[in-house]
Formats: C-alpha cells, sequence, structure tokens
C-alpha cells in the first residue's frame, strides 16, 4: 500500500495505550485550491477518500462521513465514499457523521451500511440523525412539519431491522412490513448503531430507550454544559434496565504546529463558513473574539497537538466519553491543510491524549 509522505513527516516513536476511540469526520466541505479558485464537487470527494486513507495510516480510530445535499458540501452519499475508503484501508473504522434518516428509508440504509460493513471486513457503523439542515425533505418529497414523526417512526423500523430477525411492523409513513427478512445481514453481530443528539432532553431519553449510543454534537460553548445531557442519558439507561453504553462527542477543530499557525490557518475559512450558514439562520457575523473565545474555552479543538490534547483530555475525563470525533474540515480551508492537521492528530494529539488520560489528569492546566 502507498504510503502518504506525510506518514513520515509527524511520526513520534510512541506507544499509545488503547483507553478512548479518537477519531474524525467531515461533510466534504468543498475547499479552495492553491490559486483561491474552489475545487469541483468530483474532486472534494477524492479529495475525502485520500483523507480517510490517511487517517488509517496515522492511526486514527475512526473516519466519518456526513449527509448533505448543498452546493458548499460534496458527499450526498456518505456510504459510497466509505465504500472507497474501506477498499483502501486495513483497520480504521468507518461511518456516517450523521445519515439522515428522517427523509430517507430505513430498510435501505440498513442494507447500506450492511454492505459496507461486508466490504470492510466488519468495520461500519452509522450514525442516525434528524439533520441540522432540512434541503433533503423537499428532495425527497417530505414535509418539514413532520420532522419529528418521521425520525421516530423511522428509527422505531430501523432499530427492529437491525435486529435481523423477520420483520413485522406497521406504522403512517409505509406500508406494513409482515414477517419480512432484510438482506444482507451483517456477518458478525450487530451494526454498529449510534444516535446523533443536539442538545434536547427529548433526543438524550430516545437514545437511552433504544438502547443505543449517544453521540453527542457540541459546536458551540463549554463542553461542560453537555454534563446534564450525559447524566440524563445514563440516568435512562439505569431506569430501562440496559447496561452502560458508549457517549461520543463530535466538535470542530484544526491541529497545526503552532497555536498561533492554527489559530490563523482557521479563522478566516472557519468564520466564512459560519456566517454563511448562519445568515440562513439569522445569526449575527462571527467575531474574531468570539472565535478566540472558543478556541480557548468552548467546542473548538484548534491549537498545536499539545493544546488540542489537552483540550480532548479535559473533555473526556468531563463527560466520561467512549469517543471524540473531531469535524476536522472547515469550509474552504485548503485540501493540503486538512491532511496536515489530520497528520498532527494522528501522529501527535492521539497518543498524547492517551498518555493524560492513562496518567488520570484531565489534561487542564
Amino acid at each position: 500500500m502507498t504510503r502518504h509522505p506525510r506518514l513520515q513527516r509527524f511520526m513520534t516513536g510512541k506507544n499509545d495505550v488503547k483507553m478512548i476511540e479518537l477519531g474524525v469526520d467531515t461533510f466534504g466541505d468543498i475547499t479552495r485550491k492553491p490559486d483561491g479558485t474552489l475545487v469541483s464537487p468530483a474532486q472534494g470527494i477524492r479529495d475525502v477518500v485520500e483523507e480517510g486513507v490517511l487517517s488509517d495510516q496515522v492511526g486514527i480510530d475512526f473516519f466519518g462521513v456526513g449527509e448533505h445535499h448543498r452546493e458548499d458540501f460534496s458527499v450526498s452519499s456518505p456510504e459510497t465514499v466509505l465504500a472507497a475508503i474501506a477498499g483502501r484501508t486495513e483497520r480504521i473504522r468507518l461511518g456516517s457523521a450523521v445519515t439522515v434518516l428522517s427523509s430517507d428509508d430505513p430498510i435501505r440504509v440498513f442494507q447500506r451500511f450492511s454492505t459496507l460493513d461486508a466490504i470492510s471486513n466488519g468495520r461500519a457503523e452509522v450514525i442516525l440523525g434528524r439533520g441540522s439542515f432540512t434541503e433533503s425533505f423537499p428532495l425527497f418529497g417530505f414535509e418539514l412539519s413532520q420532522y419529528e414523526r418521521l425520525f421516530e417512526e423511522k428509527l422505531d423500523l430501523f432499530a427492529a431491522v437491525r435486529r435481523q430477525q423477520p420483520v413485522s411492523w406497521q406504522g403512517s409513513f409505509r406500508t406494513p412490513l409482515r414477517d419480512q427478512l432484510v438482506q444482507p445481514p451483517v456477518e458478525n453481530g450487530l451494526l454498529r448503531t449510534w444516535i446523533g443528539v443536539g442538545g434536547s432532553p427529548e433526543s438524550v431519553v430516545r437514545a437511552a430507550r433504544y438502547g443505543l449510543p449517544m453521540m453527542l454534537a457540541i459546536i458551540g460553548g463549554d463542553p461542560a454544559r453537555f454534563v446534564p445531557y450525559a447524566d440524563l442519558y445514563r440516568d435512562a439507561l439505569g431506569k430501562s434496565g440496559s447496561q452502560e453504553l458508549p457517549i461520543g462527542v463530535h466538535s470542530p477543530g484544526h491541529v497545526a504546529r503552532t497555536d498561533e499557525e492554527a489559530r490563523d490557518e482557521l479563522w478566516s475559512d472557519y468564520r466564512q463558513m459560519r456566517d454563511r450558514i448562519g445568515a440562513e439562520r439569522n445569526w449575527p457575523p462571527m467575531q474574531r473574539a468570539e472565535f478566540d473565545a472558543e478556541a480557548d474555552r468552548g467546542s473548538l479543538y484548534v491549537g498545536s497537538p499539545e493544546t488540542v490534547a489537552r483540550r480532548i483530555a479535559s473533555t473526556v475525563r468531563t463527560l466520561g466519553l467512549s469517543r471524540f470525533e473531531m469535524k476536522y474540515s472547515a469550509g474552504m480551508l485548503p485540501h493540503e491543510k486538512l491532511m496536515d492537521s489530520l497528520a498532527l492528530y494522528g501522529q501527535r494529539v492521539i497518543p498524547m491524549v492517551r498518555d493524560m488520560l492513562s496518567a488520570g489528569g484531565d489534561g487542564e492546566a
């Protein structure tokens, strides 16, 4: 297998102890070329594949690809991209970030991921969510007014199919199933499935009710404010008689050799992405002081390997996490910068986080 040149540039030689899954994810943001022009969506997809291959080589545990149907993101079919990555990787787990179940068919979602699981020799997983963008609803003929009901019903059907037994099921949005077995099955065990949660107590309790791991999307503010959600989830699991299940966090970040370099590289592209989305949601424009505050104490993991490692270790300790995922892509930030960030994250940040956690500290001064 051809190895990326960055693999040796950032090697540390440390042995890391497996304590937590440390992954990355991307929405396949449309990036800019060195001359400032934008890459095509097709090139953006090819770049994501290369980023997934590098992630495997530098020791990252999980690579996630989000589903979007907008011109600023290149990936609308994560499973297809992940299958391409699976054919060129050996160990990294591969999944969505997230799959918008509300506007999809639960049976087809299961089939696509069980197929990915076969291609990757058991490395597939899916994160199911309602999606923070709504373009898929009119695109696939669903009423946005049924946002909540669609997700609840489709999650119920997916949970039934995931058990890999003949399914008899009836709902409001599709014809009933009568003793139907869905193919192909997952080869070994059940498809690893998470519920993506944006921060509503109802979503937290629902994840516990279905006995599925919870992935918290923390994209603003102090991560410690999500402690009540982690506690609520564990309490709901206990009341339902379920065993303790993993909790993960997805947050944005960027790694460079120094704190100043990382912030300077990320600031402009992050601001443009945030303001573009914010304009659709009536958010005020982002100021540099807000960006720096998020990098200092919030949910933006940007800085040198040491800084990012300390901040991740602190969040892991605070929330009792089993996985941390860094969204390493941010607007038009070039592919080359993303590759450098991934290499530093895998070869420098991950070993330091594990060292900090094994030493018993929270990583923060």
